[in-house]
């Protein structure tokens, strides 16, 4: 498998416990940034009743459609390119979004740009669902954390783990409300935002 993720291994079951929950409802999702499928092909296997739309952006995309050929289940969709800075997205009517280790790696255009395009296309009462690293009031949740986003800059000074609180502000002017902080295992969150 291309681009192969040791952290998509260790926080699928986790995820998936906390979705299991607040997609229940739902009949669709897309995934942003699906990177080498991992999850996809987990979600989609263990979610049966929602079908599974990954993306990636446009120099990736070739490489998770390899990654997911032939897999054989009918909820897992063909991956689209798709890049949350070209508005409006080829998509509509969404009942839910969800998206892992994303926001840290895109600039802070992107995310405001990620979430005008989440609230575009989520139907009203469906979910955006954002897992990752979060900061609250500016202070990060643990030392290994703030090293992280130490390492991110020293990468692309674009990049870093972005504050709950900026994050729930583009929500709000899309629509969208918080409805759950989930707290998760290694100093993640997985934050959920209902479209009203």
């Amino acid at each position: 498998m291309k681009n192969f993720s040791e952290a998509c291994e260790r926080n699928k079951e986790p995820i998936l416990q906390v979705l299991q929950a607040e997609l229940a409802e739902m009949e669709t999702v897309l995934e942003i940034g699906s990177g080498s499928g991992q999850h996809a092909l987990y979600f989609a296997e263990q979610l049966p009743h929602l079908q599974w739309q990954p993306s990636e952006r446009p120099e990736l995309v070739s490489d998770l459609q390899a990654n997911l050929a032939g897999c054989g289940l009918k909820n897992l969709l063909m991956p689209f390119s798709l890049d949350v800075n070209h508005l409006p997205w080829p998509v509509s009517s969404l009942s839910s979004i969800f998206s892992a280790n994303t926001l840290h790696i895109m600039s802070l255009a992107s995310v405001a740009n990620f979430f005008h395009g989440a609230g575009t296309v989520l139907i009203c009462g469906g979910k955006l669902c954002v897992y990752g690293p979060f900061r609250y009031q500016g202070d990060f949740t643990s030392a290994s954390n703030a090293e992280f986003d130490r390492f991110l800059k020293s990468l692309d000074p674009q990049r870093g783990i972005r504050n709950f609180e900026l994050l729930d502000q583009y929500a709000n002017e899309q629509g969208l409300h918080l409805l759950h902080d989930h707290q998760m295992p290694s100093n993640n969150q997985l934050l959920v935002w209902q479209k009203y």
